[in-house]
């Protein structure tokens, strides 16, 4: 009986290794984002880390054969993915996080637990505990207070980056749920990942060609350029696939919980790489922040 158990957890626990592994690396979203846009306009920036993705991924999908979902609402749920995850996550985050700091990118983006969350809840059609509408308020009080707050070490963070993130944020949790539900409805996260990033390449492709025509070809250093392809190869697909993949198998609600990782790691390199600091100012929040996703979360 125990070895049945153990056997049935094994899922689970490889589902939580891979979140924690992708979550780790996403935190790094907000340092590679600001190193990028210091020599690259953020809209290019948001354009390339898409259609590099891409380019990447259709040579892939024509070797797989991967064929994309057949069913209307599957058709639907990867639209959903594509266009909130591959297009308008890059522009809206970027554009903010040109306009903030990598501090409070990495706070900001503490939420995405709740947000997931509440998406879920939406979609199945239930009302959650009070609990987690108890730590959702917290969380967001927090945020409320942080995005308030203009001091900080760094780039001077704005109310106007802040917010932009936060609706960054709001739509990408969504592009999660989405992307989720098509992998336990049987497409492979594989695949989910690889067209959704064809789709938006396709999409920001025209955007990209304006860009060009209108400010040339974008140049940058080597710290740009390789930040560009970080968020391109590791975030926008390596961290899609794992990202999937552990919440189909781990279960959406359990598996969110491990966003919460996400900033302490993005806290840690913008410390590092940008010499930024968590001032006094923005413990308070900070801490609102990631204890109100903690009540939300816990089990």
């Amino acid at each position: 009986m125990e070895a049945v158990a153990a056997r049935a957890r094994a899922p689970v626990t490889l589902a939580l290794v891979v979140a924690v592994v992708v979550n780790i690396a996403w935190g790094s979203t907000p340092v590679a984002t600001r190193l990028a846009v210091e020599d690259i306009s953020p809209m290019m920036v948001a354009v390339l880390r898409t259609v590099i993705a891409g380019l990447v991924a259709a040579p892939i999908l024509l070797a797989m054969r991967t064929r994309a979902p057949v069913a209307q609402r599957s058709r639907g749920l990867l639209a959903l993915s594509a266009l909130t995850g591959f297009v308008l996550f890059p522009i809206l985050y970027t554009l903010g996080q040109e306009r903030t700091s990598a501090t409070h990118g990495a706070l900001i983006l503490a939420a995405l637990p709740v947000f997931t969350g509440a998406w879920a809840a939406l979609v199945d059609r239930r009302m959650p505990r009070r609990r987690w509408l108890l730590g959702c308020g917290i969380a967001l009080a927090g945020e409320a207070v942080m995005i308030g707050l203009r001091g900080g070490s760094g780039t001077e963070p704005t109310f106007g980056g802040d917010l932009l993130i936060l609706a960054a944020a709001t739509l990408v949790s969504l592009g999660y749920v989405a992307g989720a539900l098509l992998s336990l409805a049987g497409y492979k996260s594989l695949a989910t990942t690889l067209w959704g990033v064809a789709l938006g390449a396709v999409v920001m492709a025209p955007l990209g060609l304006g860009l060009v025509e209108f400010d040339g070809v974008p140049s940058g250093d080597a710290a740009a350029w390789g930040s560009i392809l970080f968020l391109a190869l590791v975030t926008s697909i390596v961290g899609y696939v794992g990202w999937y993949w552990a919440l189909a198998r781990g279960g959406i609600a359990r598996i969110a919980t491990v966003q919460f990782i996400q900033p302490f790691s993005g806290l840690a390199l913008a410390a590092l790489v940008l010499d930024e600091r968590l001032t006094p100012e923005l413990a308070i929040p900070a801490a609102a922040v990631l204890a109100g996703v903690w009540i939300a979360q816990r089990r």
